[in-house]
């Protein structure tokens, strides 16, 4: 993974352990390919971003519509709920 900046590289956290961390600003979701600002509210909750809030640079475009949309055409209807492919499990399926 590379980073805009240093703050976006000392911020983002990729474990879904740093929910429960308040020190945690930043969650990068690499299945989707997306970047969120965390909701500390004990869940695992956070509000998608498509600047960095340091630098201002544009992230990179979620993958998370395109990967139901992909799913959906192999057949899986609810995806969360089903025996998806490995490579849909990781970011395997848009490497």
């Amino acid at each position: 993974m590379q980073f805009c900046c240093e703050n976006m590289k000392d911020n983002t956290n990729t474990n879904k352990a740093c929910f429960d961390c308040p020190d945690t600003l930043i969650y990068y979701n690499e299945k989707f390919d997306q970047f969120g600002i965390i909701i500390h509210d004990g869940g695992t909750s956070y509000i998608c971003i498509n600047f960095c809030p340091w630098c201002g640079q544009k992230l990179p475009e979620s993958k998370r519509d395109r990967w139901f949309d992909e799913l959906e055409e192999l057949g899986y209807d609810s995806p969360f709920d089903t025996d998806i492919p490995v490579e849909y499990k990781s970011n395997k399926w848009y490497k």
